[in-house]
């Protein structure tokens, strides 16, 4: 019932578009100031998480900290591109409702990345807002632009495409 209220609700949909603007806000200004700071170096956050998975009391799983050593930080400088334009394109969608479920995945698989190397700051806050983003589906960009470009996209979609994903879905 609650579910039904998330996706269907015009109220609702009101309600999200405010929730996906201030959480597309929090990471575009993030995104921002990486990328005209100039500063930014995903590098020494790598390293201070993967030095958190020491001690009696880790913030940071060994597991984590393995995939840290052997992948992220041998590609701090991939990171740290991802990192910079990956908040700035995510908050830019969610401001325009442009692709909404795909940017609040992005946001919050962002935010679990965060949050498993250790920093709380604000991430707990947006991983819960964004899940009603994620679960209210369509009704969450429904003030913005995906109440265009979603129909579109599904009018101009190859009838094989459309029919091979009704038949998976069902």
């Amino acid at each position: 019932m609650f579910v039904e209220l998330l996706r269907k609700n015009k109220v609702v949909a009101g309600v999200l578009a405010f929730i996906r603007v201030y959480i597309g806000y929090q990471w575009m200004t993030a995104g921002f100031g990486k990328i005209t700071g100039g500063e930014f170096d995903a590098g020494g956050f790598l390293q201070g998480a993967v030095a958190g998975a020491a001690g009696d009391h880790p913030a940071v799983q060994g597991w984590w900290a393995a995939f840290l050593e052997a992948v992220a930080i041998p590609n701090a400088g991939l990171f740290t591109f991802l990192v910079m334009w990956g908040e700035f394109l995510v908050g830019i969608a969610l401001i325009l409702g442009i692709f909404t479920n795909f940017a609040a995945l992005m946001g919050i698989t962002m935010n679990f990345a965060f949050l498993f190397s250790g920093t709380v700051s604000t991430n707990a806050q947006m991983v819960l807002l964004t899940i009603f983003l994620l679960v209210a589906g369509y009704n969450a960009g429904k003030f913005g632009l995906d109440r265009w470009v979603i129909p579109f996209l599904k009018a101009h979609t190859p009838k094989q495409i459309r029919k091979h994903k009704e038949v998976a879905a069902a």
